[in-house]
């Protein structure tokens, strides 16, 4: 959630005489804490989750208003004014164009970035309130120096992030280097030694500014060696940190409404972050320091799976579907990528047509990030009711007749359950090779994110069907219509 305006405003909102009355100001930022409850709760559900926005959105207007009618905005707006227009206006093209532009597989990037932005903003807002107080208290003085830590790391922690899936500067694999643990650990020392600084001398001004460089540069280190199998991981946790960044912030500016509303983007943010770590059975710290993803095997495809794997063709998988009782859709990142999620809607609905019982098997991490999955398939209108979590999908694959996987590996990869020192060992997995006959729709052999072979491939039961899934669905589609002419 972008708490940008309210962190910005929120400052103005406490000083000079007010036009609103006191009680009226704090009921009001109460209405809009409420509203900030009441928009999480229904982002827990793909069904709700545009009232959801639209509530948040809701909040947000009734927040800047509310801070507008203060006497200290009003009697500044004359010099102010073209910042304040200029601002709004700027970040509103901004924002609808990357809400217009930027693609479905491009969100996690554009969400890293997002995370980013309210960190960044608490840094400066928090900062300046230190900066510009005449009267450094201990609240202050504590909020603004937990404000510039997590602040400063959740900045420069997104950027990396944002720039490791976008592939420009950095690569999506694990970066380590010799000492970096011991680096990052003396850094540590060293933003606890500053924040003591801060806290005893609150006078001093430099130490804010020495702990906000020193994070930033934590924030770097802590996140190049997160490789792109953890990513989603990772954004959830710099979610969390850049509302922890907020609530502190709300504190240094006696805010209650920024206090809340950060307070429930950072736990929304562990809470997931956890539930992401369950999914792949590891503990959080295995994910942070960079345990898998380094794509080791990627050159060895091509000697794992030679002779042993089965082509097949759009027509010959459509002559399965004669025999079949039960379907079901297994959506990986390769269906973002293609953008699929509108002809696979298409190829289900044929199906259900014909009287086949179809459903898709989710994986909590599936994608680059929480949800990635179920954002896709509901903006093609997929039926909610037809999209089952893992382990509502694992209990039923072993009566399914036909699975078919779509751009997924390593959430289906058997090695998982058998091979106790591959990197997703002990990983919960959607049980895929249990199904009579598994079709996989990928555009090549190579390996997921975790860099690793997937004997699902190689089992008497699979077929490949390789291509672009997009477009292997569309030849599904004409295939299975043919047949039944």
């Amino acid at each position: 959630m972008d708490l940008l305006l309210l962190i910005a405003c929120s400052e103005c909102s406490r000083r000079g005489t007010r036009l609103l009355d006191s009680a009226l100001i704090d009921f009001t930022y109460l209405v809009v804490a409420v509203l900030f409850i009441l928009c999480f709760t229904k982002l827990s559900h793909p069904r709700t989750a545009v009232q959801g926005n639209l509530l948040g959105a809701t909040a947000m207007i009734l927040a800047v208003l509310v801070t507008l009618t203060n006497p200290a905005v009003i009697s500044s707006l004359s010099d102010i004014w073209p910042v304040l227009v200029g601002g709004i206006a700027l970040g509103a093209i901004i924002g609808g164009a990357l809400a217009l532009r930027v693609k479905m597989t491009a969100i996690p990037q554009m969400v890293a970035l997002l995370n980013g932005f309210g960190g960044g903003t608490s840094v400066l807002v928090a900062g300046a309130a230190f900066i510009d107080s005449t009267d450094r208290g201990l609240q202050l003085t504590v909020a603004t120096t937990l404000s510039g830590v997590i602040g400063g790391i959740t900045f420069w922690g997104s950027l990396v992030a944002f720039d490791k899936l976008q592939e420009w500067l950095l690569p999506s694999n694990p970066i380590h280097f010799p000492g970096q643990q011991s680096l990052n650990c003396f850094l540590g020392l060293v933003v606890l030694a500053l924040a003591a600084t801060i806290i005893v001398e609150p006078s001093v001004t430099w130490p804010y500014l020495a702990l906000v460089g020193v994070a930033s540069v934590l924030g770097i280190l802590l996140t190049i060696p997160i490789g792109g199998a953890d990513m989603p991981v990772a954004i959830a946790l710099l979610n969390s940190y850049s509302g922890l960044a907020g609530a502190a912030t709300g504190f240094a500016l006696n805010n209650n409404a920024l206090v809340i509303a950060g307070s429930l983007v950072g736990a929304s943010g562990i809470i997931l972050s956890q539930i992401m770590c369950r999914a792949m059975n590891r503990s959080l710290v295995n994910v942070l320091t960079g345990a898998i993803g380094s794509g080791s095997e990627t050159s060895q495809a091509d000697e794992i799976y030679t002779g042993k794997v089965k082509s097949t063709s759009a027509e010959e998988v459509a002559m399965l579907f004669d025999a079949a009782r039960r379907v079901v859709i297994v959506p990986g990142y390769g269906l973002a990528v293609s953008q699929a999620q509108h002809a696979v809607r298409d190829f289900a609905d044929l199906l259900t047509a014909q009287g086949i019982e179809v459903e898709f098997a989710i994986h909590p991490v599936a994608g680059r990030m929480p949800g990635h999955m179920n954002v896709l398939l509901a903006e093609a209108d997929v039926s909610y009711d037809s999209l089952k979590d893992m382990d509502e999908a694992n209990p039923t694959l072993s009566q399914t007749d036909i699975a078919i996987v779509i751009g997924a590996n390593d959430v289906v990869n058997p090695l998982a359950r058998t091979d106790p020192s591959s990197p997703i060992a002990g990983m919960p997995i959607l049980d895929v090779d249990k199904a009579r006959t598994v079709v996989v729709i990928k555009r090549s052999l190579s390996p997921g994110f975790a860099g690793i072979s997937n004997p699902l491939f190689t089992l008497d039961k699979t077929l490949m069907l390789f291509g672009d899934g997009k477009q292997k669905v569309l030849d599904l589609i004409s295939a299975v219509k043919e047949t039944n002419h």
